[in-house]
């Protein structure tokens, strides 16, 4: 394969791609902003290099994918032209990628990035497979039969890609600067079920992926007594959970995970239920899930004087309720707090009150100030909407460490898709 240069690398997507890519022998190198990101730790690992936006050495027979992140009229992207590169589109570039292998693709409104490195971790163990998390952690083995990856709805970006089986975690109305409502949404994973070759595992248990329109086949899962894969008998232990599996009518067995919160017992379900159509042995995918580790920026756990401090990348109001029940599962006699940076305007615009109404699943709460994106750095809608939405909350200020000195044998739960990290660090410097 060509050198392949990577415009944004970056990226957590991105920053996987590159890390695939080394690993199978492939020259890589990339060019973003100056600012460290967690996710080019593992690129400067493997001696990737790197290069501010506008300075990287190009040659003509490189190859050039760039972030969907930016538009034709990036600078870098215009400089790859002017030098003869074709131009790829990350996800257009991954479609093709994965036609080498039995690909599986994991996907749904949230819970990707979680399912995907369970799934991960549960074949890496098993049999030679390449993997693309969304923490940006990349696994190109040589040699690998399977390839487990990420497959985002935003812009319908999903439909480039064509895989063997596709996870659907659930289906939510998000990203409202694309999708007009909810059915937008739907109709999306339909056109997505559609391309899937052989077989769709779905989470039963959300009323929307009842709803999609498809002929491919599909295992659904849940808790529910009308799914085909069910798990019973929740319970919630010291160092994780421990849960009953059926298939149909026969047990499959009981399995347990070091994670807390009911959705990462439907994580694991769909990683089972891929691992049913792949006829894994299943007590090598039990010991597997009851050592997986987590990924980055999901339900990361850290300590702060007497407090938790928990780090998780939720930035929707089903996905802040999950991140709040595992916390109150986890520290069931703490207080809990909740620290969130809402991102983009349009999200925060179209969901303000349930943004509101699972925030009061906390405790106390903090606001942090919007973090827009590239795509969208202003909008209409305030910070001061949501607070006055939640009883007591509190906008974050120049005192915000003083204010969470305050509290002892709490549980402050940071949560955001943005910078919301330098609020956390400003604790420990």
């Amino acid at each position: 394969m060509d050198p392949i240069h990577l415009i944004g690398i970056k990226g957590s997507g991105m920053s996987a791609l590159a890390q695939i890519l080394h690993d199978q022998g492939v020259r890589v190198q990339g060019e973003d902003i100056e600012t460290f990101l967690y996710t080019q730790a593992p690129l400067e690992a493997r001696r990737i290099p790197l290069y501010p936006f506008g300075s990287a050495p190009l040659k003509p027979n490189m190859r050039a994918v760039v972030s969907n992140a930016f538009d034709e009229r990036h600078p870098s992207v215009i400089r790859c032209r002017e030098f003869g590169i074709p131009v790829e589109r990350y996800h257009h570039f991954l479609g093709d990628w994965i036609k080498s292998y039995t690909s599986i693709a994991i996907t749904g409104t949230h819970g990707k990035t979680t399912t995907t490195g369970m799934m991960a971790h549960v074949l890496h163990a098993i049999e030679p497979t390449c993997s693309l998390i969304g923490d940006g952690t990349g696994c190109g083995t040589p040699g690998a039969r399977y390839a487990v990856f990420e497959s985002c709805e935003y812009r319908r970006h999903f439909l480039a890609y064509q895989p063997n089986i596709a996870v659907i975690t659930n289906i939510d109305f998000d990203h409202p600067d694309y999708f007009a409502d909810v059915d937008d949404v739907r109709d999306a994973f339909s056109e997505m079920a559609a391309l899937t070759g052989r077989q769709l595992v779905a989470c039963g248990d959300c009323p929307q992926v009842r709803l999609l329109r498809t002929d491919t086949p599909a295992l659904y899962y849940g808790f529910d007594a009308g799914n085909e894969l069910r798990a019973s008998g929740l319970a919630v232990r010291d160092n994780g959970l421990a849960f009953d599996v059926h298939y149909h009518d026969a047990l499959v067995g009981t399995f347990t995970l070091p994670v807390f919160g009911r959705h990462n017992v439907l994580n694991a379900l769909a990683v089972i239920g891929v691992a049913l159509m792949l006829d894994l042995d299943m007590e090598r995918v039990q010991a597997q899930l009851a050592t997986f580790p987590g990924v980055k920026r999901r339900f990361s756990v850290k300590e702060w004087g007497s407090n938790v401090v928990i780090d998780d990348y939720a930035h929707h109001p089903a996905a802040i309720r999950a991140t709040l029940e595992a916390a109150r599962s986890k520290y069931p006699e703490r207080k809990v707090v909740g620290i969130f940076q809402p991102h983009t305007f349009s999200r925060l615009e179209k969901l303000l009150d349930d943004f509101a109404s699972s925030l009061r699943d906390a405790d106390d709460v903090f606001l942090c100030p919007i973090f827009g994106s590239a795509r969208e750095n202003s909008g209409t809608v305030t910070l001061d909407d949501l607070r006055t939405r939640i009883p007591g909350a509190r906008l974050v200020s120049d005192d915000f460490v003083p204010a969470m000195s305050d509290y002892r044998d709490s549980v402050l739960v940071f949560m955001g898709a943005g910078d919301i990290g330098k609020y956390q660090d400003s604790l420990y410097t």
